[in-house]
This record gives structure tokens, sequence and C-alpha cells, in this order.
């Protein structure tokens, strides 16, 4: 299973680039980092969440990157830290974690406002599901 998830969100310019602002907003990252390309009109946008599992004790950061170009928004979300195996994987059934939330905004979002979301298959899913 990959820790990497990959959306692709299309419509129009104005509404594109409130998303990543909105989103920030309602769920609080931990750090941020904007960079505005002085040759094109893109725009990338960089978060990280982070939140602590008591119950696990250890704390899961989400990796949010948000690249705006004119006719689209790519998001790409990378989950590490917490642990792996028989202890923790019972617990984390039935919380939802920050990557449930980001995830549910992105949908929410393009649903309200009338965009298209495509979720993306990295390339080595693609190459084991033709083997």
């Amino acid at each position: 299973m990959s820790s990497v998830s990959m959306y692709l969100v299309f419509g129009p310019a104005g509404t594109l680039r409130r998303m990543p602002a909105q989103l920030f907003s309602s769920i609080e990252p931990k750090y941020t980092y904007k960079y505005d390309s002085s040759d094109h009109n893109d725009e990338v946008h960089v978060a990280v969440f982070e939140e602590y599992e008591k119950q696990i004790n250890a704390s899961v950061t989400l990796t949010c990157i948000v690249e705006i170009t004119g006719k689209q928004n790519r998001f790409i979300l990378k989950k590490t830290g917490g642990r792996m195996g028989f202890r923790g994987s019972s617990l984390d059934e039935e919380k939802r974690t920050i990557d449930d939330e980001v995830t549910d905004f992105i949908l929410d979002f393009a649903k309200r406002f009338g965009l298209t979301v495509q979720k993306e298959q990295d390339q080595e899913t693609e190459e084991e599901d033709s083997k």
C-alpha cells in the first residue's frame, strides 16, 4: 500500500487559486511555504500537517504539496511517521487521520464549487497492476 496520494483538480482559475488558502485556514498546518514563479503564473504551496496519536505514542505527519497552474491543481499527499505493525494497526481504524481530513476537504471543496477531481496512480502501482 502506497503512502502517497495524488489528485488533479480541474476548474476555473480563480476557484483553483482559492483552494489552498481555504484548506490551510480550515485545517491548520504546522509549517507552510509558498513559491511564486516569476516566469509563469504558477504557484507551489507546501504544508506540513502533524498530529500526535496518544494511544500509540507516535506522531503522524502529512506533507501536502499543491502545484497550481492556470488550468489545474495537483495535490501530492505524503504520509509519514506513526507506527507500523501489530501494536498500532488495531487502534488506527476507528480514528479519522489527518490524511482523511485533507482528502475529504479536497473532495468536498470540488463538489461544492463544481470542480473535477481525478485521482492519479503512481508509476509503481500501474506497473504492478499490469503484471
